[in-house]
């Protein structure tokens, strides 16, 4: 079954610009219900009030990183299943590593595109339904 790109996303990141980006490509994608946080203890305030099917989050942010709201979300029994897809600038093994370890779902180094924005949400979530036209 085809992953139905109406199921609201959260982009998070500290750079207004990234999330304005990342929301745009997600539309180019066919994704209709894309919402932004800026920063990790925004973006679980969101999560907690609103169901999301997906995550794409910065690693690096304050006050709480993406690895922390990751950690955050794999201990809360309501999200740990979230799809979660670390978006940062760090591509360094250790990284890869530690947020395997605490359970991200994919991982997206910067900077990107929106053949690699896709690829890694189908491989996240699964393919996408045909668009409408």
């Amino acid at each position: 079954m085809a992953y139905d790109r109406s199921l609201p996303v959260l982009v998070v990141d500290d750079y207004r610009d990234i999330v304005r980006l990342l929301t745009n490509l997600l539309r180019q994608l066919g994704f209709s219900d894309v919402d932004g946080a800026t920063n990790g203890a925004e973006a679980l305030r969101k999560l907690r009030k609103r169901e999301h099917a997906l995550i794409l989050a910065d690693w690096n942010m304050e006050p709480m990183t993406g690895l922390q709201l990751l950690r955050e979300i794999r201990a809360d029994a309501a999200m740990q299943d979230l799809p979660f897809i670390m978006v940062t600038g760090e591509s360094k093994t250790e990284y890869v590593v530690t947020a395997k370890r605490a359970g991200v779902s994919n991982y997206i180094v910067k900077p990107f595109n929106l053949q690699a924005v896709q690829d890694r949400i189908e491989a996240t979530v699964g393919a996408f339904a045909p668009l409408d036209d």
